[in-house]
């Protein structure tokens, strides 16, 4: 039964996150895309763990690839990784302090590793995106990845930690 329950809990995320990114896109600069679909993969890490963001990362960020991505199997695997980063490191801190300031902390955690990765593999993947050269894009990375990955992933563990209280400590902090 609890096994049930949680997949079918699953599939209700997937459900949200795929209708967040589908209704909640903002354009910010050149192709790169704000919408908060991170904030409820994030919640699913906090409720049952790494692998569950995992699972709705890549769920979602498939179902995306075939109706409202414009970039293929890059745009997939961009969003995996960029889910993915966030959400499972925040998710494993918590795993360990089940408390607001353990989610804040993973959260932070969750940002900063988005950061890095994400500067990293847009490196690696934007000159593809984009049609042009590494050299091009090393230019944009401080200006533009950079400043865009940071806006990201603050309004995603922000608005993670408004829900945290309604959403999660219910199930994971019994007084």
């Amino acid at each position: 039964m609890k096994n049930t329950k949680k997949l079918a809990t699953a599939g209700m995320l997937c459900a949200l996150a795929y209708a967040a990114a589908a209704v909640g896109r903002v354009p910010l600069v050149l192709f790169l895309k704000y919408d908060p679909k991170d904030v409820v993969i994030a919640v699913g890490g906090l409720l049952f763990g790494p692998l569950t963001s995992a699972a709705v990362a890549l769920t979602v960020s498939l179902a995306e690839m075939f109706t409202i991505s414009e970039n293929g199997i890059l745009g997939f695997f961009m969003n995996v990784v960029s889910s993915c980063s966030f959400a499972c490191p925040a998710a494993l801190v918590y795993r360990k302090w089940r408390t607001f300031a353990g989610a804040a902390a993973g959260l932070l955690c969750g940002w900063g590793c988005m950061v890095a990765v994400m500067l990293f593999w847009n490196y690696l993947v934007a000159p593809v995106y984009m049609g042009c050269s590494r050299e091009e894009v090393a230019k944009l990375l401080l200006p533009v990845f950079l400043p865009f990955n940071l806006i990201k992933g603050g309004m995603n563990a922000a608005i993670t930690l408004l829900l945290y209280r309604s959403v999660v400590r219910p199930t994971a902090e019994k007084p």
